[in-house]
């Protein structure tokens, strides 16, 4: 890698910042002082000044192969939640000093359940389980009444853990059901509110029990009215029995009021791919709906052979509907390459984090990016700079051919801060979780 001679070291940073394993994020519409910048670093109008900041600015090849990023210093101005100019560095300038760091777009968590969680609270591990998908069901039902009482508190300690791993965006689904009814998405978005200074979501109403296992429609109806963004769904042939119903009902609630589609499939044999099939077919008899569908999970790609992998992919790109894919997921390989060759957008998050689903999880996208890189060989200098998208949901830096497309001005000003001198990096070192600077949430 090629840096200067000004990057701070690791334990210099962390003795100046006093904390670790963290993310320096700056979102627009906000006014909350760093603890890395100071309270003197934001003012009253609403503009920031930043003197050695690390940008990529290109790749270095060998014999046409890429084997290093290239980076240098810049000053940025910030005014009003966005960068108003990028000029060349000036040591001396009065201006906040980002001490050499590397500048990369804000992380993004894109699936996660920030409205059910032990985080924050008691520790509970994962009881075992009886009855599947089912089985849970009935298991939420009894602990769901208990759970909702200190949500919101919980789910800004899941915020919190977020941040400081330097996410500043998540789609988060929540539960939409007659257990909780409403009151699990109400709990959130009091959540949402009180960490609105540093964190932004866009929500799923979530039929966990099924939209008609159990009956959860009035609920979506009303959900679906209220500020929420996507129509979410959960195996319609295992909990629902109807593929073609359920499907239908999804579809013509997210187009009645303008919403996207979010849908959990972690069926594998053939009703899994007749849910894919029908999905296809229906978002393309309506193509408002193009673009704003995704399939989380999708295990029955991984299940498929190499030619109906292709096949499947190429559909799904010609429809536009994107794979939110958490992985690992035990013994199951998603094939992200064959996604990626078809262009199709492939999104991540960290699903379940200390809940009754699942006692692990880190909190971190960037961890996702390199469990993806690794389970792939994505080990070459350009593969791993490519896979800092699953971070950032597929903003990056450098295009393909090493120009700098990132970041622009006039570009929102989120992004994080980190001790590492190029994405590629970043991807590489998410183990030593000291990489990472401490969560600002400065706004302007």
């Amino acid at each position: 890698m090629k840096t200067s001679d000004n990057t701070i070291s690791r334990k210099d940073f962390i003795r100046n910042s006093a904390l670790a394993a963290a993310g320096l994020s700056l979102m627009p519409n906000i006014m909350v002082a760093s603890p890395f910048f100071g309270e003197h670093t934001v003012s009253a109008k609403g503009k920031l000044s930043l003197k050695n900041v690390r940008l990529e600015t290109g790749f270095e090849y060998e014999e046409g192969e890429v084997i290093a990023t290239k980076t240098d210093l810049f000053c940025i101005e910030i005014e009003n939640g966005k960068i108003k100019s990028i000029a060349p560095n000036q040591p001396n300038a009065k201006a906040t000093d980002a001490k050499g760091m590397l500048m990369l777009p804000a992380f993004k968590d894109m699936h996660i359940h920030l409205d059910k969680t032990f985080y924050g609270d008691k520790w509970q591990a994962v009881r075992k389980r009886t009855g599947g998908v089912k089985g849970m069901i009935t298991l939420e039902q009894k602990m769901l009444p208990e759970m909702l009482k200190n949500s919101t508190f919980k789910a800004e300690k899941m915020i919190e853990l977020l941040q400081s791993k330097g996410t500043s965006f998540a789609r988060s689904h929540v539960n939409i059901e007659p257990t909780s009814k409403l009151d699990s998405l109400k709990n959130l978005q009091k959540a949402l509110e009180n960490k609105k200074k540093g964190f932004g979501a866009e929500l799923v109403a979530f039929p966990q029990h099924g939209v008609f296992y159990t009956d959860s429609v009035p609920y979506l109806k009303e959900a679906a009215q209220m500020d929420i963004d996507f129509i979410g769904g959960v195996d319609p042939f295992n909990i629902d029995g109807n593929i073609e119903k359920t499907a239908d009902f999804s579809v013509q609630l997210a187009l009645d009021h303008k919403k996207g589609i979010d849908i959990h499939l972690h069926e594998t044999g053939e009703s899994g791919l007749n849910t894919v099939e029908y999905l296809i077919k229906k978002v393309n008899e309506n193509p408002s709906l193009k673009g704003k569908t995704y399939l989380s999970h999708c295990f029955i790609l991984a299940k498929l052979d190499k030619t109906k992998q292709e096949e499947m992919a190429e559909k799904l790109s010609e429809a536009q509907i994107g794979i939110v894919s958490t992985i690992p997921f035990g013994n199951l390989i998603m094939p992200i390459p064959v996604l990626y060759k078809h262009n199709v957008t492939v999104l991540t998050g960290n699903d379940s984090i200390v809940d009754h689903w699942n006692t692990f999880g880190t909190g971190s996208v960037l961890q996702k990016a390199n469990q993806m890189a690794q389970l792939y060989g994505y080990s070459t200098e350009f593969l791993l700079s490519r896979s800092l998208k699953l971070a950032t949901a597929n903003v990056l830096p450098l295009d393909d051919k090493g120009n700098q497309q990132w970041p622009k001005a006039g570009d929102q000003a989120d992004f994080v801060l980190m001790n590492a001198s190029c994405s590629a990096e970043a991807v590489s070192r998410i183990s030593n979780v000291e990489s990472l600077v401490h969560q600002g949430n400065v706004v302007y």
